[in-house]
């Protein structure tokens, strides 16, 4: 199947979740990620914010906020396709931009660079468990994240959205660990066993 297919029937089931399942898994993804040992050992955390149906991410900042985290959201430029982080310390340092995102305003916040982030929260649509992905199609992370060598690449999802396998292309960056409301899956050592 090709990765146009697969987004498209993954966004049609998750489309079908209840609001109480949404936000009940979305909480238990939360939870699992707090005790996820590198977020308790991380400082800066690079984190979406999400728009349904992706899990839930707002309660998981307020979270690491409590924690004395530093937390940096994207702020994408659709002309080049390339993205940046910012450090929010509040939801009033966003603003919505194209298609409902909520992005930093950057005269608000204090740019962070990639490297100063001890794990990123990488959106997708569909993901195996060797961490590879299909995400919205811009092609942002995947660009973002070529040059990321210092923490962790993580990824938050429903059950729903873990398949057998994706359809990668040579430019993918798999993600290193995958959360979901019952698994957490070590993709790199996933891929080591392949």
């Amino acid at each position: 199947m090709d990765k146009t297919t697969l987004r498209n029937e993954v966004r049609e089931i998750l489309a079908k979740m209840s609001e109480v399942a949404y936000r009940d898994q979305s909480f238990t993804v939360a939870k699992k990620v707090l005790q996820e040992p590198y977020i308790i050992e991380a400082n800066t955390i690079g984190i979406t914010i999400s728009n349904k149906p992706e899990v839930d991410t707002i309660h998981l900042m307020k979270e690491l906020w409590k924690l004395g985290k530093k937390v940096a959201v994207p702020k994408c430029n659709p002309k080049t396709r390339e993205m940046s982080f910012y450090a929010i310390e509040s939801f009033t340092q966003l603003e919505t931009v194209y298609m409902h995102l909520r992005e930093p305003i950057p005269e608000k916040c204090e740019f962070v660079d990639a490297n100063e982030m001890d794990v990123i929260l990488v959106p997708g649509v569909v993901f195996d468990e060797f961490g590879y992905r299909i995400g919205y199609g811009g092609g942002y992370y995947d660009r973002y994240v070529l040059n990321y060598e210092k923490g962790k690449l993580m990824s938050l999802l429903f059950d729903e959205q873990l398949y057998e396998q994706v359809p990668t292309d040579a430019h993918d960056c798999p993600v290193d660990i995958i959360v979901t409301p019952t698994k957490r899956i070590d993709c790199v050592t996933q891929r080591g066993a392949n």
